[in-house]
């Protein structure tokens, strides 16, 4: 019945945002949705490849091998208007919706919020534990059997005026949660990465009104949504960089997930001292964080808004 109860919730709250986007509420323009396409459909998620996506969204509140998205996040309901752009089709199977995680101490506030967001495929999250929490470890498990899940990799909702610049104006993200890396290391396969985009949303939520306002949508808001090439696992490979073989010290542990080899070809060693496996977590965030911004200096500019 469970299930039965979480695929209602998926499609109502789908149709419900095609609705949204569909009837002149606001615009949307869409560009690369082939590459989640092509990532949902592959048949290497039946053999525990995941998909990861992820995005930065510009100006909104709610801003593998699996297959993962990483992408910027601005706006209250970049997540769930921006899947409004999936063909309803999607909306009736667990395969082809994604898996999200989501703050407790917003989404999980009281027992009709947290059965809502349990049933629409929210793993609940707790600021402040670390990389090493159950919903951490369920997205890896996720990602294990084949499904999508959806990161935000700065963590929280963040606004492009307040990402900082350097002296040339060339703005920069916050730097991405660790817990990205871990993700990505520790599944059994490489996942299908795909970068996003968004932007508008913040035009669409702005935050600063007053009550009622504040829960509304505002008419008229013109979205974009861009889904960037997948991230060769080549270069998350080469995010290892080269560790000095040297002998395991006393907080050595065994990494796990499909780099574990690399790591300890490297290290000609089974195990891997924390202060290295922390800089390795650390080069993996990067790299998805480089894709990420990448993809929105191709969109936005240098300035990472408009």
């Amino acid at each position: 019945m469970s299930w039965l109860v979480s695929r209602a919730t998926v499609t109502a709250v789908g149709l419900t945002c095609k609705a949204v986007l569909n009837l002149g509420f606001c615009s949307v323009k869409v560009d690369g949705l082939h590459h989640l396409h092509s990532a949902l459909h592959a048949s290497a998620r039946n053999a525990g490849q995941g998909i990861i996506t992820g995005w930065l969204t510009v100006h909104f509140h709610f801003c593998p091998a699996d297959k993962h998205k990483v992408a910027n996040h601005i706006s209250t309901l970049d997540d769930p208007v921006t899947w409004g752009v999936l063909p309803t089709r999607y909306y009736l199977s667990s395969r082809t919706t994604r898996w999200a995680l989501g703050a407790s101490d917003v989404m999980f506030t009281n027992p009709i919020f947290s059965a809502f967001f349990r049933h629409g495929q929210t793993l609940e999250t707790f600021r402040g534990k670390g990389v090493h929490q159950p919903a951490v470890d369920a997205a890896i498990h996720k990602l294990d059997q084949g499904e999508w899940v959806h990161l935000y990799g700065e963590g929280k909702i963040n606004q492009p005026e307040t990402y900082q610049t350097d002296a040339s104006g060339i703005a920069r993200l916050p730097r991405f949660k660790w817990g990205v890396g871990r993700i990505l290391m520790e599944t059994l396969n490489p996942p299908v990465i795909v970068p996003m985009w968004l932007t508008g949303f913040d035009k669409l939520m702005p935050e600063g009104r007053s009550f009622p306002y504040k829960y509304l949508p505002r008419y008229g808001a013109q979205l974009s949504v861009t889904f960037g090439s997948p991230i060769p696992s080549e270069e998350i490979l080469d995010a290892l960089g080269t560790l000095t073989p040297k002998a395991p010290p006393p907080d050595a542990v065994k990494p796990v997930g499909w780099v574990k080899d690399k790591v300890s070809e490297q290290l000609q060693a089974p195990s891997i001292g924390e202060e290295d496996l922390l800089k390795i977590r650390a080069n993996v965030t990067a790299v998805i964080q480089r894709h990420v911004e990448g993809l929105g200096r191709s969109v936005c500019g240098d300035t990472l808004a408009r």
